[in-house]
């Protein structure tokens, strides 16, 4: 099956450190991937090319045979490439209906006639990200906190707020950084069910980089591992739990005796 998104030989530099080398990834339509790694392993460099941030110096991105590398950020979310950040990047003092909105209007081309006039086509697009923005904030229990301030909110409604927001750009390929992080036991738990939930009814395929090796184990079908920007490990949750590099390079001597899913 030809992947939908297909990186090949991603690699970066800054000065004379090699973030990236040789990063290779294959996800097909549906797939739900892990990667993880310790802290400086490479994990968001990761998500800042694929998006567009960073330039590679090497490597080929392609989304349905399209290539992205070279693209600005905004045209690879336009592609069908969106992303949430480790740190909250929510519109802080607009409401959290209009945050999803902000991210549902990237699909749309306003003409200046159309919004002066109100044009049937015009009407017609505001209805779809209407409906669109409802319907995300019922799916991530926001809809009763729609008119609150985004900033308002507590932490683990931001973090839902901005995985809204990013489906509301409709991409085929969405990427989470850390989205459990600062999440206490039970938030967690409802994780894992709401990314299973956004895979299955909005046919998504998602990459997850997690630090909670109890949430990556328990939903991701394949994990990915970087170690100073070098792929050290790829397979199952079981074959990535029992390998030697991994346990070595990324939980450490004292997960020898406590087991690889013990937490990170």
């Amino acid at each position: 099956m030809t992947p939908l998104l297909e990186v090949t030989r991603l690699s970066i530099a800054f000065g004379g450190l090699r973030a990236v080398q040789d990063f290779n990834l294959a996800l097909a339509a549906g797939d739900l991937q892990g990667l993880i790694g310790p802290n400086g392993a490479g994990k968001t460099t990761v998500f800042n090319l694929l998006t567009g941030v960073y330039r590679p110096d090497a490597g080929e991105i392609r989304l349905a045979g399209r290539r992205l590398d070279g693209l600005r950020p905004f045209q690879i979310a336009r592609a069908g490439l969106a992303r949430t950040f480790q740190a909250s990047r929510l519109l802080a003092d607009l409401s959290v209906a209009d945050n999803v909105r902000v991210g549902a209007q990237l699909r749309t081309r306003p003409s200046l006639l159309g919004t002066v006039l109100r044009t049937r086509r015009h009407r017609a697009t505001e209805g779809d990200i209407e409906a669109r923005t409802r319907r995300l904030l019922e799916t991530f229990g926001l809809a009763e906190r729609c008119d609150e301030l985004a900033r308002h909110l507590p932490y683990g409604d931001q973090r839902r707020l901005e995985m809204a927001r990013a489906l509301a750009t409709q991409p085929r390929v969405l990427l989470l950084d850390e989205p459990a992080a600062g999440m206490n036991p039970q938030e967690k738990l409802a994780l894992r069910e709401l990314i299973r939930r956004v895979r299955r009814e909005f046919g998504v395929t998602i990459l997850l980089i997690e630090h909670d090796m109890s949430v990556v184990m328990s939903i991701c079908e394949t994990v990915t591992v970087l170690d100073y920007g070098v792929t050290i490990a790829r397979g199952t949750p079981p074959e990535v739990q029992g390998d030697p590099g991994v346990i070595e390079a990324y939980l450490g001597v004292a997960a020898q005796t406590r087991g690889p899913g013990g937490g990170a």
